[in-house]
């Protein structure tokens, strides 16, 4: 067995995938460097370094076989951070190279592709979640600010959703669990990760918001106050429908 260990880039996935047809590494299995703590008598290590020439090679070869559609998915199992994504990914790669002629993502009948669909599944809804529960506040400084806590790492699928939509507004997302986010300055979208000296800032932003905000934050919530009809509330399907997890950070709910 060849473990090879990669910078946890979605490229350096690539790359290792690459390297594992490159120098015929069987059996071989993909782990992050930062996920891996075992060293094992049994295997040896192959420390890749990402190359984008090499991802490229993979991605033109996967779009030939399962097009974009099928990167598509890929792409959101490798966000899933689920822990058997890299070994997923690289069994629909192998599977793609045995059968360049079938879309091996309907094959439901392996047990790879059915777990593939089930994440790509799970990981779809909570982007539909991003895009509908998403409440951003105008700060001071005119940027309007949202944060997020996504079960999965669904802020590089959702940019452009908000991209197209709030064009005419500076906005900044920023996922507390994974502390990074994303900066919209009227020109383009771009990823940031705040020192640390920042993040208490992020989390917690009731001093920094613009007076316009806190009056909407009233009159958005005298509104909910008002419209609701206690004889008509239904809290198993309201639940069903806004899960609770979401709630903290809506300001109808706050």
């Amino acid at each position: 067995m060849t473990i090879l260990l990669y910078d946890g880039t979605f490229e350096g996935l690539l790359t290792a995938i690459f390297e594992v047809y490159e120098y015929k590494f069987d059996p071989a299995e993909i782990i992050a460097e930062e996920r891996y703590n075992t060293e094992s008598i049994f295997s040896a290590t192959h420390k890749v370094s990402t190359d984008q020439e090499k991802s490229d090679r993979v991605l033109k070869r996967l779009e030939k076989n399962i097009g974009k559609k099928g990167i598509s998915q890929l792409l959101k199992v490798y966000l899933s951070e689920n822990e058997n994504a890299e070994r997923l990914i690289l069994s629909a790669v192998s599977q793609s190279i045995l059968f360049p002629n079938e879309y091996i993502l309907e094959n439901f009948a392996n047990s790879d592709i059915m777990e593939i669909a089930k994440i790509t599944k799970s990981v779809s809804r909570e982007v539909h979640r991003m895009h509908a529960f998403v409440r951003f506040e105008k700060l001071q400084d005119e940027v309007y600010f949202a944060k997020i806590e996504p079960d999965f790492n669904v802020l590089p699928l959702i940019i452009r959703h908000f991209k197209n939509r709030y064009q005419d507004q500076k906005w900044m997302i920023y996922d507390l669990r994974r502390h990074y986010g994303i900066f919209y300055d009227l020109n383009e979208a771009q990823f940031f990760e705040p020192a640390l000296e920042q993040t208490s800032q992020l989390k917690r932003t009731e001093n920094i918001l613009h007076e316009e905000e806190i009056q909407y934050q009233k009159l958005w919530q005298r509104y909910f106050f008002k419209t609701n009809i206690p004889e008509r509330k239904n809290m198993n399907l309201h639940v069903q429908s806004l899960p609770k997890r979401y709630w903290k950070y809506l300001t109808e709910k706050l």
